[in-house]
């Protein structure tokens, strides 16, 4: 099957013999992904995204009321709306560790969350998804990254420049040719819950799961992924354009699976434990515990769910 990127470069926009409503029919491509460009923000706007994205990942609970306090102390003038905004643009919401009403997007039908007091003990048993911002000197991505919860070992990952669901899909169908998970955990995103991406996990008969809405620990392993990626890569560089932030995240995620040791691993690398290469012993064994995230089932090595409450994070120019 192609890729959702080929078949959007398979389309014959001038003097072509179909037209390109039915070549996207054939493709089974919907229109509006061929269509999409994306909003330009401005400089100011940009430098607003990017202080956002650092507190958001040192503070993920912070809505959009205490950023902007945080902003207009630090001399920026902007109001509760322009800040709402540019969260809901970076796809950025507050992690509540008390449970909210389900403010889930329309359209879409929402799993229930299947792994509340489970053991993870085997790769393939839970895979994660998540979306998060990527900051470039100019302008901004948006990363898609799939997880293997028992391992941490990254299965596949796309950059976008829109939430258009396509580079998730893409993602999505990257890891398939890896492996089969028996349960797929995500937020209730509309990318997560669209037509495209849970026909793919049905069709591998992979169980479907959904975090609460803005749950802080559901999908705890996820935002730690996040925080690692964001300090030891993309707070690091100063990505020119696309194709430097592809190339470098490339290298990044490379040496995150295969070279760099995890302490809850025992000091192994996530490829290492998804492998099956090096054997771990029961201190791996995580239970998610009944309020969502994770218990440890010897605290030494992996500490419980409440420790950890402030330590959460196309074509290129």
């Amino acid at each position: 099957m192609l890729s959702i990127e080929e078949r959007r470069a398979a389309i014959e926009r001038d003097g072509a013999v179909l037209s390109v409503a039915r070549q996207c029919e054939l493709l089974e491509l919907n229109r509006s992904t061929l269509y999409y460009e994306p909003r330009v923000e401005d400089a100011l706007n940009i430098k607003l995204m990017n202080i956002i994205d650092q507190v958001h990942t040192d503070e993920p609970c912070y809505g959009y009321r205490k950023m902007t306090e945080l902003l207009q102390r630090d001399g920026h003038e902007v109001n509760r709306k322009r800040v709402a905004r540019l969260m809901k643009v970076m796809g950025v919401s507050a992690l509540y560790c008390t449970k909210k009403p389900n403010l889930s997007a329309p359209g879409h039908k929402i799993y229930p969350y299947l792994i509340r007091g489970m053991e993870i003990c085997r790769p393939n048993q839970v895979w994660g998804v998540d979306i998060t911002y990527i900051r470039m000197r100019s302008g901004f991505l948006y990363l898609v990254a799939i997880l293997d919860w028992f391992s941490r070992y990254v299965l596949a990952w796309r950059l976008s420049n829109s939430l258009e669901v396509s580079f998730c899909v893409d993602a999505l169908q990257a890891a398939l040719k890896i492996a089969t998970p028996e349960i797929h955990n995500s937020d209730q995103g509309s990318q997560f819950g669209s037509a495209d991406y849970t026909r793919l996990l049905d069709q591998s008969k992979v169980a479907i799961s959904m975090d609460g809405r803005g749950r802080a620990f559901d999908n705890i392993f996820t935002e730690r992924l996040w925080r690692t990626v964001k300090y030891e890569e993309v707070y690091l560089k100063d990505y020119a354009g696309g194709r430097e932030a592809q190339s470098s995240l490339g290298n990044y995620f490379e040496r995150y699976n295969t070279m760099r040791p995890h302490q809850s691993l025992e000091y192994f690398t996530p490829a290492e434990v998804y492998e099956g290469k090096k054997k771990t012993s029961l201190l791996l064994k995580q239970k998610i515990s009944p309020h969502g995230g994770k218990q440890a089932t010897l605290g030494a090595i992996a500490p419980s769910v409440e420790d950890h409450h402030l330590s959460l994070g196309s074509e290129w120019s």
